[in-house]
């Protein structure tokens, strides 16, 4: 696959895509809501929002595969997430229905939120989503399965982790992608000869993953980076860390807007009754 459509190519991993993909040869073209400053030499840049039906079909056009960045990428009221994240990735979607294109979309770890740190997770585990943004993600994994079970668009659902320069946080020991990981790994999905329909954990060799391995094996990714090698710079979380963010993998996502009445011991025992 060659040519390849980038959404949300002037986000911060919208540009880290950018040039890591024009490196490996891939021909770009690139949309995002707003300007991109740094579009490489001989590459298209269309400005348009992932909402309008349109555009984005006619951005998809032509298309070997699509790679599907654009998107609100934290929590947001609920009808701008629906515009973004929801309507949006159906329109890519469907482009790619149009074009025989494959999907490789850029989801999160925030769709299994609530699920906490103590446990190992696969791909096939449940939802737990820990936000309105979290919602909209697994609404989007459900639809590539569908497009594939349905139409046969192949996707590869990549549940993103913590994708920075560096770790910043103690959590991030365990949620880490690097960018050159990130690059690595989108380009294993559109260089794989059979993806179907596969959900893949984006991090990278962290010691701490609370994520299991399984894009290594499918399709050949091999991170080169360790969160570990960042430990001594992270710092220790506080003696007064908010225990709903300590407690569940979505982090501070998981204690934003918070209301929920945790049951007493006793009430737990009675309902085990």
């Amino acid at each position: 696959m060659t040519k390849i459509l980038l959404t949300g190519a002037s986000g911060n991993l919208g540009r880290v895509l950018t040039k890591g993909l024009h490196d490996k040869g891939y021909d770009l073209r690139l949309t995002d809501i707003a300007p991109h400053d740094s579009v490489p030499d001989g590459v298209e840049f269309i400005q348009a929002d992932t909402a309008d039906k349109d555009a984005m079909l006619a951005a998809c056009k032509g298309m070997d595969g699509i790679a599907h960045f654009g998107a609100i990428a934290a929590e947001s009221n609920f009808e701008d997430i629906l515009e973004s994240n929801i309507r949006g990735t159906y329109h890519i979607y469907e482009g790619a229905r149009l074009n025989g294109a494959r999907v490789v979309l850029a989801t999160t770890n925030h769709t299994i939120g609530f699920h906490e740190r103590t446990e190992h997770l696969t791909e096939d585990c449940h939802y737990r989503p820990d936000t309105y943004y979290g919602l909209s993600k697994a609404y989007g994994e459900l639809l590539g399965r569908y497009y594939w079970d349905k139409h046969g668009v192949e996707s590869a659902l990549l549940r993103i982790g913590s994708c920075f320069e560096k770790p910043t946080e103690v959590r991030q020991l365990s949620t880490w992608l690097s960018f050159r990981d990130l690059v690595q790994l989108v380009d294993r999905c559109f260089a794989a000869p059979d993806l179907e329909c596969s959900t893949f954990w984006g991090v990278s060799a962290n010691d701490r993953a609370w994520w299991s391995d399984h894009a290594r094996e499918l399709i050949g990714y091999e991170p080169q980076d360790n969160a570990e090698a960042f430990k001594d710079d992270v710092p220790p979380v506080a003696a007064d860390a908010d225990p709903t963010t300590e407690r569940y993998q979505g982090g501070a996502f998981t204690s934003d807007g918070y209301s929920r009445v945790e049951p007493s011991p006793g009430d737990l025992f009675r309902k085990a009754l």
